[in-house]
Order: C-alpha cells, then sequence, then structure tokens
C-alpha cells in the first residue's frame, strides 16, 4: 500500500510546492509580503479578518490571548483571554515587538493568508509522501531519507518564511527563500525519477551533458538576478512611484546583467535543442525547455515594454521555476545516460 501510493504522492507534493510558488509570486505581484504581519497566526488569528473594525478596539468585546489590534499607529497583542472594560486599559496589551509594521489591507491579508494555506497543505503532502516512502525501507533506503529531508526543508522553507516577514521583506532573504523552494522542486524531481525506476533508451553526448549543467546554473542564476530586480520595482512603489510606466526609467545592474544574460540562456538551450535534434539523442524535454523558454522571455519583454500587464509578474516567476524543474529533470536523464553507460557509439 506505502510503495503503491508514493510516486502519485511525490508528485501530488510537486504540483503543490509549485503552488505554493505560484501563491507567492502573486504575493510578490500585489505587494501583500506583509499582508499577515504576524506568523504563524494572521494578527492573531487563524483565520483572518475581513473587516478592520475587528482590528480597532472596542469596549465590551473579548479577545482571546494573543489576538492583535492597531492602536496609535502599532501593532498590540492581548496579553490573555478577557473582555474590555468600557476604556482602552493598556494593561491587557504588549507591544508587538518584532517589526514596526501596522497596516491592514483585506486583500493583502486574504491573498498571503492563502499562499500560507497552500504552503501548510504542500507540507502535509509532503509529510505523507515522507511516511509513504517507508514502504522502500528494505529495498531503497536513500528514497526514505530523501522524502524526508523534503519534510525537514518544507518546515525549514516556513521558518525562512517567518523570517521574511519578521524582516519586513529583507530581500536577501526573500532570495534565499526563493532558491529553497527550487531545491524542493529539485528534491522531488529527482525522488519522482527514481521511484518510476524506468529504463529510458537516450544516447550519450558529452557536449550536451555539461551544457545541462550549465543552463541548470544559468536559470538559477537568473532567478536569484530576478528577485533583486523585482526589490528594485518594490522600492520604486515604496518611494510612492505608482506609475508602472516610471519603474524601470533608471534600472540598476542587476537589471542589465539579467537581461544580457537572458540571451546567453537563450543561445545555449537552443543549442541543446539544435544537438538533441541534429544527433536523435532521444531528450524529449528540451522541446519544453525551449517553449518554456520563448514564453519567459516574452512575459520579460512583456514587462519591460509593456510596462508590467496584469499577471505578467507572476507568470514570469512561475515560468522560471517551471523551467529550472525541467532543466533539472532533463540534467538527471543526461545523467543517468551518462552512468548506464549508453553512448552513441554502442
Amino acid at each position: 500500500m506505502m510503495k503503491s501510493s508514493f510516486l502519485p504522492l511525490a508528485k501530488l507534493s510537486l504540483v503543490l510546492v509549485y503552488l505554493v510558488i505560484f501563491a507567492g509570486a502573486a504575493v510578490r505581484m500585489t505587494g501583500s509580503g506583509m499582508g499577515c504581519p504576524d506568523w504563524p497566526k494572521c494578527f492573531g488569528y487563524y483565520i483572518p479578518p475581513t473587516d478592520e473594525e475587528v482590528l480597532t478596539w472596542q469596549p465590551n468585546r473579548e479577545y482571546k490571548k494573543g489576538q492583535m489590534i492597531i492602536h496609535d499607529e502599532a501593532l498590540w497583542k492581548a496579553k490573555d483571554t478577557f473582555t474590555t472594560p468600557s476604556l482602552y486599559d493598556e494593561a491587557h496589551w504588549e507591544k508587538y515587538t518584532k517589526h514596526d509594521y501596522a497596516k491592514f489591507n483585506p486583500q493583502h491579508t486574504w491573498t498571503e493568508y492563502v499562499n500560507r494555506l497552500c504552503g501548510a497543505v504542500a507540507g502535509l503532502a509532503c509529510l505523507a509522501l515522507a511516511i509513504a516512502s517507508f514502504g522502500y525501507w528494505k529495498t531503497r533506503k536513500k528514497l526514505v531519507f530523501a522524502s524526508w529531508l523534503v519534510v525537514f526543508l518544507m518546515g525549514f522553507q516556513a521558518w525562512l518564511g517567518a523570517t521574511v516577514v519578521f524582516s519586513v521583506l529583507n530581500p536577501l532573504k526573500i532570495t534565499v527563500h526563493m532558491v529553497m523552494a527550487l531545491v524542493i522542486v529539485a528534491l522531488l524531481i529527482n525522488i519522482i525519477k527514481v521511484a518510476k525506476a524506468k529504463t529510458e533508451i537516450k544516447k550519450y553526448n558529452a557536449t550536451f551533458r555539461v551544457l545541462t549543467v550549465i543552463t541548470l546554473l544559468l536559470t538559477l542564476v537568473q532567478v536569484v538576478l530576478g528577485t533583486q530586480v523585482r526589490e528594485f520595482v518594490d522600492e520604486q512603489v515604496k518611494a510612492g512611484i505608482t506609475n508602472e510606466y516610471l519603474w524601470l526609467n533608471t534600472p540598476t545592474l542587476d537589471f542589465y546583467i539579467h537581461r544580457s544574460f537572458s540571451i546567453l540562456v537563450f543561445v545555449l538551450n537552443f543549442y541543446l535543442f539544435f544537438l538533441n535534434r541534429q544527433l536523435n539523442l532521444g531528450f524529449s524535454k528540451v522541446k519544453w525547455v525551449a517553449i518554456l523558454l520563448v514564453l519567459e522571455i516574452l512575459t520579460g519583454v512583456l514587462m519591460q515594454y509593456a510596462h508590467f500587464p496584469f499577471g505578467s509578474q507572476t507568470a514570469h516567476l512561475v515560468l522560471a521555476s517551471i523551467l529550472f524543474g525541467v532543466q533539472y529533470y532533463l540534467f538527471l536523464e543526461a545523467r543517468k545516460c551518462y552512468y548506464s553507460g549508453k553512448s552513441s557509439l554502442d
């Protein structure tokens, strides 16, 4: 039973992790990162408020321990469960000291809350995967260890999410948070590839194999640079520049490197496509890499020249993460081909 459910759970976990990436991208696009200023709850609630009135102090109202209000432009947390008297009494409250952000926007709050819900569901799926992995304990212990490593990394990722909130969206922590999501994606793809235990006949080509590694690393670099460019756009918005036509008027060096690297990534990936077709190597995933790359570049062009149409930022990030996943699978295929001794010379 455990073995039969393992591969479906691995695939489900991968889909859910990608759903978290999509939700996280939506959070970034809408500027909802601080929609829930605390963690793991949201304003001290398991289900966050939809109206600012809930976060405004009111007389004769019961507050449970940990629930928050916004008072004097600051967050205050109830010290215990109590019913408020007719006048505000600070003795029942303690100031929230993790940061000084104290704003409520219902759209931002619920966007971030849905992101956290997706993370929780993905975490449960990964836990179920790890439990199911015990079916391989006698035959493939590496699958068991890899599955439990995913659970550990999901917990670490949740902690990183908390540090992002407590730091009021520190750019470096956001970047690490994104890279860790891709590490989890890679590990799940590796688990799926091993669990399939399917013999695939591919031809070995040294140039092709090396290029799968280079293009994979370049995509990772592009993701990191992209988060820095996105942070620059966020800073423009924070500075009061709400006109999207002006966001990239004076871009940083990161932007130019990111844009120039895209040309190199394009050329190398299409050379992979050419090699695979010319030598008939049999790597079908190369076609998906080409399609995803074209869509990725298209969304980048739209953001720069069409001035950030709705959804383009989310699509750009999600496509990059899917591209990374397909490239990683391609790398695994090329590596397995090498170690299995399958060669075009055989």
